[in-house]
């Protein structure tokens, strides 16, 4: 998860519909212009100050510089209107955390190749390897249990309660089967580190 802070004048305590929605309207264009999706914005009481938190997401990652950029900008906008009010605020933009929950189509496609955990509507839990989402559900491969070989599956969404990406911290496998976005990250991680001195 990236994030980059600005501290900022103005603000109210809570943040009503209408702000919610005049701060996506305000943040929304310059977050697309740089190809990213807007997937959250919050305002929080933090003492006597408020937390603006503006999360976004692309199908690259987004970088702590990128987080910057927009931290920037979007301070520059907010100075120029009314939308955070009088009180003191600190802007926070920053990327989802690797465990967030999956909720929208494009959080299925970003996380091919991840190990997820789906809560069943049915009831019931199943942990699987996502290989491929399309507009009706997914296709995932359950690890076998006890030696056994994965198995495949087809889960549609309808059948999904919830659903959040595993964090794997020695995955030894990663290929570029798991889409463009991760080949890269999975070269990284299985390059020899090197040795300090």
């Amino acid at each position: 998860m990236t994030h980059h802070n600005s501290t900022r004048g103005r603000g109210v305590t809570r943040m009503s519909t209408t702000q919610s929605e005049r701060l996506r309207e305000l943040v929304e264009p310059l977050v697309t212009a740089r190809d990213l999706d807007l997937e959250e914005v919050t305002v929080t009481p933090a003492g006597r100050r408020r937390v603006l938190q503006i999360v976004v997401d692309g199908d690259s990652g987004v970088s702590l510089d990128t987080c910057a950029e927009l931290s920037r900008e979007i301070s520059t906008v907010l100075d120029d209107t009314d939308a955070m009010g009088e009180n003191e605020y600190v802007l926070e933009v920053t990327s989802p955390g690797a465990d967030r929950p999956l909720t929208a189509h494009r959080h299925y496609v970003r996380a091919t190749g991840r190990l997820v955990r789906f809560q069943l509507a049915e009831g019931g839990e199943l942990v699987a390897r996502l290989l491929k989402a399309d507009d009706a559900g997914l296709d995932l491969e359950v690890p076998g249990v006890k030696g056994r070989k994965p198995t495949s599956r087809r889960l549609e969404f309808p059948e999904i309660s919830k659903a959040r990406v595993e964090i794997e911290f020695n995955r030894k496998e990663r290929t570029a089967e798991a889409g463009p976005q991760h080949a890269e990250q999975a070269e990284a991680e299985q390059a020899p580190k090197p040795k300090e001195a």
